[in-house]
C-alpha cells in the first residue's frame, strides 16, 4: 500500500475519534445529527475515552490522545475568532506540531466581517515528500460565536483528529508532501453565507492560487463534527468520485478491524 493509501487507511480510522468504537449498518451510508452545542452535549455514553481501541488496531492513532486534546480545547473555553481564547489555543495548536517535529508555518490576516475587522490565523504543519503533489487534510478550530458554545464536537472534535495525526505522520517522508490544516474563521459572525463563513479556507485558497500550489492539490479531506456516538459517515456526494471511491473502499477494508473488539 503506498503512502498516500495509508494515510487515508489511518484517517478512515481516525474519524471515528476517541471513545467511540464504530457500530454501523451494513451500507455504512446512515448518517447521525451532529450535536450543535459544545462540552455540555452529552449522549449518555462515557466521556473519558476510556473504550477507544488501542493504537496497533488504528495503524497507531490513540484515541484516548485525541480525546484528551479534545479535552484541552474546551478547558480554553468558547474560542471564536478574534477571541482571547482562541489565542491560546493558536499557541498550544503550534506548541503541539512543533513538539511532533513538525514544519509548522501560520498565516495571520484580518478579516471584515459583520461584527467588525478581526484577527485570524491559519495554521498549517508541513510534511516533506518525494513530489510535489500536496495531500491536504485540514480542520477549522474556531466555535460559533454563542455563549457557551465551547465546541466540543465543533470544532474540537476533528481538531483532536488533526493533532493526533500530525503526531504521527509528522515523523514520516512520503511520495507527496502532506499539509494538515488548521483553518480560522469558519463559522459565521452572525449568520452563515458566502461572505460570512469559512474566512480561513478562503484566505488559504487565495494564497495558493497566487502561489501557483493550487493545482498541486492531489486530494483534500476536511474533517469537521466528528465527535457524535456512534460515528456514521454518510456517503459524500458532492466531492470527487474517485478520492471518495478511494475512501469508502478503504473504510470498507479497514475501518471494521479499527474498530472490532
Amino acid at each position: 500500500m503506498t503512502f498516500p493509501s495509508r494515510l487515508l487507511a489511518v484517517l478512515v480510522c481516525a474519524l471515528a475519534l476517541a471513545g467511540c468504537k464504530a457500530k454501523a449498518d451494513e451500507s455504512g451510508d446512515t448518517a447521525v445529527t451532529s450535536p450543535t452545542a459544545g462540552a455540555s452535549q452529552s449522549t449518555g455514553a462515557k466521556q473519558d475515552g476510556d473504550d477507544a481501541p488501542p493504537a496497533e488496531k488504528t495503524g497507531g492513532f490513540d484515541g484516548k490522545r485525541a480525546f484528551s486534546q479534545v479535552a484541552k480545547q474546551v478547558g480554553f473555553g468558547p474560542r471564536p475568532s478574534g477571541s482571547a481564547a482562541i489565542g491560546q489555543l493558536q499557541e498550544y495548536i503550534q506548541n503541539e506540531l512543533t513538539s511532533y517535529g513538525c514544519k509548522v508555518e501560520t498565516d495571520s490576516f484580518t478579516a471584515g466581517t459583520p461584527v467588525g475587522r478581526l484577527p485570524m490565523e491559519n495554521i498549517v504543519a508541513k510534511i516533506p515528500g518525494d513530489k510535489p503533489g500536496i495531500i491536504m487534510l485540514a480542520t477549522h478550530y474556531d466555535t460559533k460565536l454563542m455563549q457557551k458554545f465551547v465546541g466540543a464536537d465543533d470544532a474540537g472534535s476533528s481538531t483532536g483528529v488533526m493533532l493526533e495525526l500530525a503526531r504521527l505522520l509528522c515523523p514520516k517522508h512520503g511520495r507527496y508532501q502532506v499539509w494538515i490544516t488548521f483553518f480560522d474563521g469558519e463559522e459565521a459572525m452572525k449568520e452563515w453565507s458566502d461572505a460570512d463563513s469559512r474566512y480561513g479556507s478562503r484566505q488559504m485558497a487565495a494564497k495558493m492560487a497566487m502561489s501557483g500550489d493550487l493545482p498541486k492539490i492531489k486530494a483534500f479531506l476536511l474533517a469537521d463534527i466528528v465527535g457524535t456516538r456512534p460515528p456514521r459517515f454518510k456517503r459524500e456526494s458532492d466531492s470527487t468520485k474517485s478520492l471518495v471511491d478511494l475512501v469508502w473502499e478503504l473504510r470498507k477494508a479497514r475501518l471494521w478491524r479499527c474498530f472490532s473488539g
